[in-house]
């Protein structure tokens, strides 16, 4: 495991109450692989609280970008809120990477991948990493979200599929009627019927499963019962704070 001291570079809002941050990583020795994170120690905090100034995130950049990004929900909490305010230039220390949450290393074997809101994070970092390598392998992702305002990465996601044929996107919205932007494609919550009817040939792929815990445990619940046995499944949880 490295440890270094990266700088902030750009941040910017990504989705409605979502932010991302990205540290520059020119110079650096941080080699890490798609679905790893990393714990990033704010030095000066502007706020503080019990839990300290250092918090976990998956890393939503590939590893051949030049910066390393991390994506995270605006909780309010004094950590993001100090994150939030951290002036371009300034210094973290970042901790890493850590984590087997990692794609099947046999291209030739496609992959599901299910998102809930923030979950997106590490397959950003999966996804422009096989596009990056001209893979053969082929994924599916499933991204559920209230509405298109608040799913981070969405326009990028659909610019990927429409230049990528081994690449699919399933977005579906939760909440439609309540976007400020419309929506047109697939809406309600992602049951056993909603995996049955729009993954058919999908019984040899691995499926990734990465969101907060409520929907990674439904999700697991969702798959068994529509088949896809639990060593075919591999999970993510995301915990707010």
């Amino acid at each position: 495991m490295t440890k270094v001291t990266l700088t902030l570079r750009e941040k910017k809002e990504i989705a409605a109450g979502t932010m991302a941050f990205c540290f520059g990583i020119a110079g650096q020795s941080f080699a890490f692989k798609p679905g790893q994170c990393v714990r990033i120690t704010l030095l000066d905090p502007l706020y503080k609280d019990k839990k300290g100034n250092a918090r976990d995130f998956s890393i939503a950049s590939s590893p051949g970008e030049p910066s390393l990004m991390i994506a995270t929900r605006m909780t309010g909490s004094a950590f993001k809120r100090s994150l939030a305010d951290l002036p371009l230039g300034a210094s973290v220390q970042v901790n890493g990477p850590y984590g087997d949450f990692l794609l099947d290393v046999d291209p030739v074997r496609p992959a599901v991948l299910l998102a809930g809101g923030i979950g997106i994070t590490p397959f950003r970092s999966m996804i422009k990493y096989i596009i990056e390598q001209h893979s053969p392998q082929r994924l599916t992702l499933v991204y559920c979200n209230r509405t298109p305002d608040d799913a981070a990465f969405l326009d990028e996601l659909q610019d990927w599929e429409k230049q990528n044929p081994n690449f699919r996107l399933i977005a579906t919205m939760t909440q439609p009627q309540k976007t400020t932007k419309g929506w047109a494609g697939r809406t309600g919550y992602v049951d056993a019927q909603f995996v049955k009817d729009h993954l058919r040939g999908q019984a040899q792929s691995v499926y990734y499963v990465a969101g907060p815990p409520r929907f990674v445990s439904t999700m697991e619940e969702v798959l068994a019962a529509a088949g896809v046995k639990e060593r075919a499944i591999r999970t993510d949880e995301f915990t707010g704070y």
